[in-house]
């Protein structure tokens, strides 16, 4: 499943994340502690975020994945501050169904 993201507040770029790339955020645990306290994505968010990527593949001697998450999203033209905070919302949506999902399994298998 793919799902699209704003790269601008006019809504003239977009970016394709699909749900590798998700999976890749939670592997790596890549928006963890990523935010202040004040909540608020800027630029100086996302270069933490880019730094914090490649000291990952430094770490992990290119991980597939992971470059590939690289080269698709967080390196992407497009990616600015506005297209991380979508990304940011987009994957707290994703986490959420993911878990209604598993919730969903586990009440199945328990009625079963």
């Amino acid at each position: 499943m793919s799902y699209q993201i704003l790269c601008n507040m006019k809504g003239s770029r977009s970016m394709t994340i699909d749900e590798n790339h998700l999976r890749t955020i939670e592997k790596f645990n890549l928006l963890a502690d990523l935010l202040d306290s004040n909540g608020i994505v800027d630029e100086n968010v996302l270069n933490k975020l880019q730094l914090n990527a490649r000291s990952l593949l430094d770490n992990t001697n290119g991980n597939p994945e992971l470059l590939n998450l690289c080269k698709d999203v967080i390196f992407h033209n497009n990616m600015k501050a506005f297209a991380l905070h979508q990304l940011i919302l987009l994957y707290i949506d994703w986490q959420k169904e993911q878990l209604e999902n598993l919730k969903g399994e586990i009440e199945t298998e328990a009625e079963a």
